[in-house]
């Protein structure tokens, strides 16, 4: 099922963020083809699938998280430019291909990571393209720019910088990934239940703890991926977290304790949805989904 679902919902939100690239003017020419570089290069597009199920899940229409779906993928694009710069990871390859600053170069990377980023927030709040009530574009965009910003995504970026070499607890391990990967899983669940205009504060405390739950296993999962998996499966080069000395699942808790957490936190996050309805499968399959992943 969820392969099927997938597709659909790739070939969707794909539709809608290939119209935000056409460059206004020729000498903007080559910003916006690393744009496009950097976000339709391929990936597995996880977080529109989030929204838009969770949109579906409380009874709303595809078409409604539209807006939701892209403005998360291209804050996930943008920050996988980024994380890829020497400065930071120092990467060289994602989803298969040069990254961007090798693709083009390094300050074009950046440019078109800061175009990824404003853009996000561009189609959020234009009502031709997210064509919700004011109140509602506000509520969305506000989630957004919290789960992006230093309370969010850029915040765990901070934090995995910062620990590297050291040797965190579980709990430590923990703050970090939910800033740094699930601030945002949360975001495109939440985004796409707003986008449904069902939202209430019990199906929204359900959907939190179900992105709670999926964001911190996607993490678990990566980590251990990282060390099982190989380059060519994975699209990026593998091994980079041991050869980076950073603190992960499988070096704190050990392989199978790792592969163990991620099971528990699928449940909890399957455990969360018990009070929605069939509606709520897709979002049901993407937890187990990303639990058992190989990229």
């Amino acid at each position: 099922m969820i392969g099927a679902y997938q597709q659909r919902c790739q070939q969707r939100v794909d539709a809608a963020l290939d119209t935000l690239f056409q460059a206004p003017l020729p000498q903007l020419e080559r910003l916006y083809q690393a744009m496009r570089y950097s976000v339709m290069n391929g990936g597995k597009r996880v977080r529109p699938l989030l929204a838009y199920a969770a949109c579906e899940a409380l009874g709303g229409q595809a078409e409604q998280a539209d807006a939701a779906a892209c403005a998360v993928e291209l804050i996930h694009a943008y920050s996988l430019v980024h994380d890829d710069l020497p400065a930071m990871d120092d990467d060289d390859l994602r989803r298969g291909q040069p990254t961007t600053h090798k693709a083009f170069d390094e300050a074009c990377a950046i440019l078109a990571g800061d175009g990824l980023q404003s853009l996000a927030f561009e189609v959020l709040s234009d009502p031709a393209r997210n064509p919700h009530d004011a109140e509602l574009r506000l509520a969305m965009l506000t989630a957004l720019s919290r789960a992006a910003g230093p309370a969010g995504m850029v915040g765990g970026q901070a934090i995995d910088l910062g620990s590297v070499g050291q040797r965190l607890d579980q709990a430590a391990l923990e703050v970090m990934h939910r800033h740094k990967t699930g601030a945002l899983i949360e975001a495109s669940v939440r985004l796409g239940a707003l986008a449904s205009g069902r939202a209430e504060p019990r199906n929204l405390q359900a959907l939190h703890s179900y992105a709670q739950a999926v964001g911190l296993a996607f993490q678990v999962q990566d980590d251990i991926l990282d060390v099982e998996s190989d380059t060519a499966t994975l699209g990026k080069t593998q091994g980079k977290d041991q050869a980076h000395d950073k603190p992960t699942y499988p070096a704190l808790l050990g392989l199978d304790a790792a592969k163990a957490y991620a099971l528990e936190l699928r449940d909890q996050a399957l455990h969360a949805l018990r009070g929605l309805g069939e509606s709520a499968e897709p979002l049901r399959e993407l937890a187990r989904y990303i639990v058992e992943r190989r990229s």
